[in-house]
């Protein structure tokens, strides 16, 4: 029972992550200013060479609606690694069809092309449910939690090495570590795995 309800949970994860994350720091690398240094300074300075403080950065498809954004208390670019760090990370995207997707954390990571995503400390991501269709049945809320998360959105891998918390609609499932890749559709959960799998509501 819990195997079956698990493997209905795996195939949202990659909705839930890798949409978002790739989407909203992509175009937050994307505009932000370039830095002034020079190649031999960016190649050895440990120090941020450029930040920003209360930014929003948001993407628009071409007929004007919104696609994703990214805000930020701070953000701080570090050219010896090539990586933009951001404090209080606020991001959220919306897919073609509506489905809005959403995470926070205390502090997010990304290297220049968005291909590696790290989000530290009250890492949430949550898909809320697409309005429901007539004779459809709707998706229920998912939610996705941790102290550390890291995303790499072009080979659609999760990993965390810190204790897990897995919500969908009224079921949940925790580990102490997980690693999901969506290409090879395996998700592996380590150490304590658990889950609590609700009734459904009679119709």
């Amino acid at each position: 029972m819990i195997r079956q309800g698990w493997d209905q949970f795996s195939l949202y994860l990659p909705v839930l992550l890798m949409g978002l994350l790739a989407l909203g720091t992509w175009w937050l690398v994307r505009n932000a200013p370039a830095p002034q240094l020079q190649a031999v300074e960016r190649g050895t300075s440990n120090q941020p060479d450029y930040f920003m403080k209360s930014f929003s950065v948001k993407s628009f498809d071409a007929n004007g609606r919104l696609q994703s954004e990214v805000q930020g208390e701070v953000a701080r670019h570090f050219p010896n690694t090539d990586t933009l760090e951001i404090e209080k990370a606020r991001m959220r995207s919306v897919s073609p069809e509506g489905q809005l997707t959403l995470a926070t954390a205390d502090r997010a990571l990304t290297n220049a092309d968005a291909s590696e995503v790290q989000l530290f400390g009250n890492a949430v991501v949550t898909r809320e449910p697409l309005p429901g269709k007539a004779g459809a049945p709707k998706q229920p809320r998912m939610e996705f939690r941790s102290e550390f998360l890291h995303a790499y959105t072009k080979t659609e891998r999760v990993r965390s090495d810190k204790p897990v918390i897995l919500i969908r609609g009224n079921d949940q499932f925790t580990a102490d570590a997980m690693d999901y890749d969506h290409l090879d559709q395996v998700m592996q959960l380590r150490g304590r795995v658990r889950g609590i799998l609700q009734p459904g509501v009679a119709r």
